[in-house]
């Protein structure tokens, strides 16, 4: 039986703004509606900056782009706004009025009334002067708990919505490759299951709270050669498929991502930006991603300009175009003129532009821009005296009690533990010597994309916006009777060696030292971490190591601290540190979650991201490594970490003990069901991370040894015990085969459970059984974990 249903039509307002019919017919009307030029303004950004006193934004004019008319620009319309708030410091009060006066001047100035999408990065937190500086990605990963990174990504999401920002360009999904890389802060970790389950949980919390995710770099960038920034990525196909997608489909399929930024990096010669099969038949076709896809910075151009692959800007913008890239950014350049112009000569034809403009179109109208009752004014604004901007000063704060609560619960569930002979935590010492370049230094805490490091640099004469507590100062506040001694011995990267008769010193002195060591965060050569900061070795930058030889020289103990955007190799402190605490750039909070963590306040409850390696050369390694990557009799170079991936102490022991496996059988398609107890048998609560490795012996190609297929966080009292136990799919055994498709093999498993990567498992040997199956992007993707009281505890 078929049922007429009436749709209700407003005859006075066009259809494209009717909310009573459905998206897909308003777009569709308002694309007919529309000339080549109106539809191809939809399809690129202009990069802004905010007005402090509250007036329109100003073209922000970069180095490698001309210059912008917006004048001359805007009667034909305009698809995004490039980081109105992240380009130079403004007020958020002053920075929203700004935007909402840009965007009803966008709006009226255009037949259609569409105003555009504004945009900002918020790698580590929203970056926009005074907001919170949460810790970095590397720090998301170091917590191996997703809930807590939702809700960190909802108070990002939210602080964005409320001033006018439609997306958000986060998160990174790169799985680290090579720790040489200059971008590792801005990942997650090395691990692909540990990356899809902690990024698509940011993605749900942005996207919760209203903000378009963008997912990037897609996909390649991070298997760069030697870990240089946009070199070739030399990986294969099932590297690819294997280690490097999985985030992305996870994001795609279970964060429900509405955005995807291409890399700029070429696979076997052929760049992200052109790669149709890459960007359409896998993305969209494969997956169902029904989003946009938007260009990393300047990177269409860079398909004429570094790739060579086309001969002018008309032919790099039809590229991008047919693998299916849809918006240019961060400005206007090769989807301007030369697209409008190739588009008349036949060149390009218009069915790309309809078919991106769809996909642009149907974002705006799902975020209420072609709602007849669309209002600039931003949700902080409302009820406001727009016409003062001088009394709307500092009426918004994006860093207030409850931000700054949810960045140290981060900071502290991300300190991660690598070594302790007992000393920590320390015990009311008399005497402190605190050494090192960061160990007063307010930015050490801060990555490469975080607004004072980002933007604030090129602003010195502006204050910093945010509370950014030294080491010294918070260890002075959770010491008061102790007496410190500050020695900065040496620079970040300086290779200075004046200080470090002074710092030996100090540190005979005392009763302990605190070496604070590790990277200063910037870009492209500024710092030692951050994009375009890759380094040859991963020994401590500039003379660092010499200075931490020297401290572990006075046989005093030393507890060294590294506030790092990288793991490094520590020398002879891996085995002579009193203690090893590592935090990866942990926000404006960090220094008070290591207080608390030295102290004892908190109990650390970290695990490793990324290996920490015991030699500063032998890279790039990767605890995925198959048994040809690990160490043999036949090299003399050992790649074995100092520390493994998932690796981390507490102030606490415990005891793993009566693994039961309810089938050691399962077919293809099914499942196994394994429990453990897990029981804290020291005499401080603390918290164990139960992580599950996969160990296939035989396979039909070559596999890592072992890897990450689920893991859970397990608080516990002292005494107190809890069964853990844990579904697993035999998807989860899936890998591409020799034809390219994704199968599940019979044969026998180890399903390992284990504290680290390096740590002695309980090990279960199950067995798949029946034909070979092929899976595809619907297979299940998680073990499912599950807690409850252990009889006895």
């Amino acid at each position: 039986m078929t049922h007429n249903v009436a749709v209700e039509t407003h005859p006075e307002i066009p259809l494209w703004n009717d909310p009573a019919l459905s998206v897909t017919t308003r777009v569709s009307a308002l694309i007919e509606a529309m000339t080549p030029e109106e539809k191809i303004a939809q399809l690129y950004g202009v990069w802004v900056g905010a007005s402090d006193e509250g007036g329109d934004v100003a073209p922000h004019q970069h180095d490698m782009e001309e210059a912008v008319d917006l004048d001359a620009l805007l009667p034909t319309g305009l698809g995004q706004l490039t980081r109105p708030f992240g380009t130079a410091p403004v007020d958020p009060a002053l920075g929203a009025l700004s935007l909402l006066r840009t965007q009803a001047r966008i709006a009226s100035a255009n037949r259609f009334g569409i105003p555009a999408v504004a945009h900002e990065e918020c790698l580590a937190g929203f970056a926009a002067w005074g907001a919170t500086a949460y810790p970095v990605p590397l720090s998301w990963g170091a917590t191996f708990d997703p809930d807590l990174v939702h809700r960190m990504a909802s108070a990002i999401g939210r602080d964005m919505r409320s001033v006018g920002i439609h997306q958000g360009l986060a998160p990174v999904l790169d799985v680290v490759r090579d720790a040489r890389w200059g971008r590792v802060e801005e990942t997650i970790g090395e691990d692909p299951y540990l990356v899809g389950t902690i990024g698509s949980a940011y993605v749900r919390g942005l996207e919760g709270a209203g903000v378009v995710a963008t997912l990037k770099h897609f996909a390649g960038y991070s298997a760069s050669r030697a870990g240089r920034n946009l070199a070739p990525s030399p990986m294969g196909p099932r590297e690819r498929a294997d280690v490097l997608l999985p985030p992305f489909e996870m994001a795609v399929r279970e964060g429900g991502a509405r955005s995807v930024m291409h890399a700029y990096t070429d696979t076997d010669g052929v760049p992200a930006a052109a790669d149709e099969d890459l960007l359409t038949g896998l993305l969209r076709d494969t997956w169902g991603f029904d989003g946009t896809v938007v260009a990393d910075y300047f990177g269409i151009a860079f398909l004429k300009t570094l790739h060579g692959i086309a001969a002018d800007w008309a032919e790099a913008a039809g590229a991008a175009l047919r693998a299916g890239v849809d918006v240019e950014l961060p400005t206007v350049k090769t989807f301007g003129a030369p697209l409008v112009e190739a588009v008349a000569a036949g060149r390009v034809p218009e069915t790309v532009i309809d078919r991106a403009l769809r996909r642009v179109l149907t974002q705006k109208a799902l975020l209420g821009l072609l709602d007849p009752d669309w209002n600039p004014v931003p949700a902080a604004l409302v009820g406001a005296d727009l016409d003062d901007p001088e009394a709307l000063r500092g009426r918004i704060d994006l860093d207030g009690p409850r931000n700054r609560e949810l960045a140290r619960t981060v900071a502290e569930e991300a300190v991660v533990l690598l070594s302790n002979d007992g000393t920590l935590p320390l015990d009311r010492p008399r005497r402190i010597a605190l050494v090192g370049p960061n160990a007063d230094e307010p930015t050490a805490v801060l990555g490469c994309y975080s607004f004072p490091q980002h933007i604030g640099v090129h602003h010195p004469a502006t204050p910093v916006g945010i509370g950014l507590p030294t080491l010294r100062a918070t260890l002075a506040a959770e010491f008061p009777d102790t007496e410190f001694t500050l020695a900065h011995g040496t620079g970040v990267d300086d290779g200075d060696v004046s200080g470090i008769p002074e710092a030996v010193r100090a540190a005979g002195d005392a009763d302990v030292v605190v070496a604070v060591l590790g990277d200063r965060a910037g870009l492209f050569g500024r710092g030692t971490s951050g994009e375009g900061c890759d380094v040859e070795s991963l020994a401590l930058p500039g003379a660092q190591q010499r200075l931490l030889d020297a401290l572990l020289d006075t046989g005093r103990p030393v507890v060294t601290v590294l506030l790092a955007g990288r793991p490094y190799a520590l020398g002879r402190a891996v085995t002579e540190a009193a203690a090893i605490v590592q935090s990866f750039f942990p926000g404006e909070e960090g220094t008070a979650a290591l207080a608390g963590v030295l102290s004892g306040r908190t109990g650390p409850s970290g695990r490793l991201p990324v290996s920490v390696p015991r030699g500063a050369g032998a890279q790039p390694t990767t605890y995925l490594g198959a048994r040809l990557a690990h160490a043999s009799e036949v090299s003399s170079i050992d790649p074995t970490p100092a520390f493994g991936f998932g690796h981390g102490l507490t102030y606490t022991t415990f005891a793993w003990s009566d693994l039961a496996v309810d089938a050691e059988q399962a077919p293809t398609d099914g499942e196994f069901s394994l429990a453990l107890t897990v029981r804290n048998t020291g005499g401080r609560h603390g918290t164990e991370v139960v992580q599950l490795y996969l160990h296939d012996p035989v396979a039909s190609v070559v596999q890592p040894v072992q890897r990450l297929v689920g893991y859970t966080r397990v608080p516990l009292a002292p005494g107190e015990a809890r069964r853990v136990r844990v579904v697993v799919p035999a998807d989860l055994a899936s890998f591409t085969g020799r034809d390219g498709h994704r199968i599940v093999e019979p044969g026998a498993l180890e399903l390992r459970f284990a504290a680290s990567s390096t740590a002695p498992p309980l090990t279960a040997t199950v067995t798949v059984t029946g034909p070979p199956r092929r899976v595809d992007h619907t297979r299940r993707l998680h073990a499912v974990f599950g807690q409850e009281p252990s009889a006895g505890g």
